[in-house]
């Protein structure tokens, strides 16, 4: 099967500046491409005044947690609108695999965020997916569901048989063509490896050439991850860690979703850029990816203090803890930079649909009552286990400097949410850049090269990110002019992608989703 993009303008993935011509691509992969082609096709598509480009790749995903269910299309098909074809999965130390079936853990594999419906060995893993997937997944191994898989969330460190056992899952998941590891340090249980147990797994992945990708322990000014006071931020000192690993085993790194949460952090871009540029320069393997939006997904209990959850309803009423209680929120609002207005409602519980959308001062004029006391009964609707969305990650000054960044690929770190209010991110991220990148001046084949040949390097994976003879035929066409996204609807479902073809087959035509379960597992060679 032949089919001829003619027409189009051609962002090919290098950062080279476009040319106009003809895209040939025959079954799954790419057979010619510039000028204008004249052999004979099966099928010829005008895309005159369009842009075609390879099919974009989102940088940091966790879609593997949904490909085994039942209802998994709904799960891609928001990313596949955005003309994303392959995302990399198994970030933040979480992935559905690197765990024995018979563990007695597996309500812990994927930290409480996801659930693993089938956790499994890596090959196993690869088997289930054939034929199921939506888009082209690039699997990480999480460190985390490795630990959970053989201890739960056990703070002990891990004894020397266990440690054997997860370089074991690690041996397995790159040997058969994992492209690397990720660690989470924010999350359980992956908080509580030790510095011999981090080293080993990243000296692991070092062997096979994989990347190690990092959520650091603190995004923030402060945070509750490191001691009160320190010399440095505890966003520099997140780094710092990230670095370490990197240097003392080896690995090549991608810090992951580098946010700045707060206001109080927006001033130390420079201090991060710089050490980022600073270890390029000596150098080590070292970038960053980052998001398109100010806000991302959050808990309800951000500031909420722990000494607070462990109190009974008795004491917890008592004059002096609500005092103590107020005191300690408002620290943490303006030591972070954030306030009441910066939280939004995603979701509280099934009985309480009202509540999504809103701010809590919002809420609070709603029901006559103060922020902080708005804020605990949302806290005590949802048992503690709400979700919200909070702003100030970012500025649009922050944005630009690191959407034009050399070290920066782009991602969207949001899944599709089974209940409440959706994240503009698994809706919207892709077009948003292409828009924010017209906006800034900032070059479309940047843009595009960020999305795709330069993803596809970093990682790299094989025959993807880039428009020519012999890659697979992912392909992305969109049209500039029409591209248009709506933040004040989060899962609105972006204009200006008009085509989209995952191995060669279409699952988006003239901005109609067709679907189609043609991704792959793609693996390491």
């Amino acid at each position: 099967m032949k089919t001829l993009f003619k027409n189009g303008t051609i962002y090919d993935g290098t950062g080279n500046k476009p040319c106009t011509g003809d895209v040939l691509i025959e079954d799954d992969r790419i057979a010619a491409v510039g000028g204008s082609i004249t052999e004979a096709a099966d099928r010829i598509v005008d895309i005159t005044g369009c842009q075609i480009c390879p099919g974009l790749i989102d940088a940091h995903s966790h879609n593997d947690f949904f490909y085994d269910r039942e209802d998994a299309e709904k799960f891609y098909r928001p990313f596949i609108e955005q003309g994303i074809t392959t995302q990399i999965t198994g970030n933040c130390s979480f992935s559905p695999f690197g765990v024995d079936p018979d563990t007695p853990y597996r309500d812990k594999i994927g930290g409480g965020l996801f659930d693993a419906a089938s956790p499994c060995s890596f090959a196993e893993f690869k088997k289930r997916a054939e034929g199921r997937l939506y888009v082209n997944l690039v699997p990480l191994i999480g460190q985390g569901s490795v630990r959970a898989g053989l201890a739960g969330y056990d703070p002990a460190p891990l004894t020397p048989v266990q440690l054997e056992q997860e370089l074991s899952h690690v041996r397995e998941a790159m040997e058969g063509g994992a492209f690397g590891g990720s660690f989470g340090f924010m999350y359980e249980p992956d908080r509580y490896a030790t510095q011999d147990e981090i080293l080993a797994f990243a000296r692991e992945i070092a062997k096979y050439d994989g990347i190690v990708t990092i959520h650091p322990r603190a995004c923030s000014i402060v945070s509750a991850d490191y001691p009160l006071l320190t010399k440095k931020s505890h966003l520099e000192m997140g780094l710092d860690e990230a670095v370490d690993i990197m240097e003392k085993s080896g690995c090549r790194l991608e810090y992951s979703h580098l946010i700045f949460t707060g206001q109080r952090s927006w001033k130390l871009l420079d201090k991060m850029l710089s050490t980022f540029r600073r270890k390029k320069a000596e150098g080590w393997p070292i970038a960053f990816d980052n998001y398109a939006f100010h806000y991302g997904a959050s808990v309800i209990t951000v500031v909420f203090p722990e000494w607070y959850a462990q109190l009974s309803k008795e004491e917890a009423q008592k004059p002096l803890n609500r005092k103590k209680l107020e005191l300690t929120i408002l620290m943490y609002r303006k030591v972070l930079g954030i306030d009441w207005e910066d939280m939004v409602v995603a979701y509280i519980s099934d009985d309480h649909p009202e509540y999504e959308g809103k701010t809590i001062p919002q809420l609070a004029k709603e029901e006559g009552m103060s922020e902080l006391d708005m804020y605990l009964k949302l806290v005590d609707l949802s048992n503690r286990a709400g979700s919200i969305y909070l702003g100030k990650y970012y500025n649009d000054e922050i944005v630009r400097r690191l959407m034009g960044d050399e070290l920066s690929v782009f991602m969207t770190d949001a899944w599709v949410e089974e209940k409440g209010l959706q994240n503009i991110a698994a809706f919207q991220t892709f077009p948003q850049f292409f828009l924010l990148g017209k906006r800034w001046g900032i070059p479309m084949e940047m843009i595009v090269r960020k999305m795709t040949g330069a993803t596809a390097d970093r990682y790299q994976i094989p025959e993807r990110g880039y428009l020519k003879p012999g890659c697979k035929a992912d392909i992305t066409v969109l049209c500039a002019d029409r591209l248009k996204v709506d933040e004040s609807k989060p899962d609105f479902t972006p204009g200006g992608i008009e085509h989209v073809y995952i191995n060669g087959c279409p699952v988006l035509e003239n901005g109609r989703y067709v679907g189609g379960k043609a991704g792959k597992v793609v693996l390491k060679r």
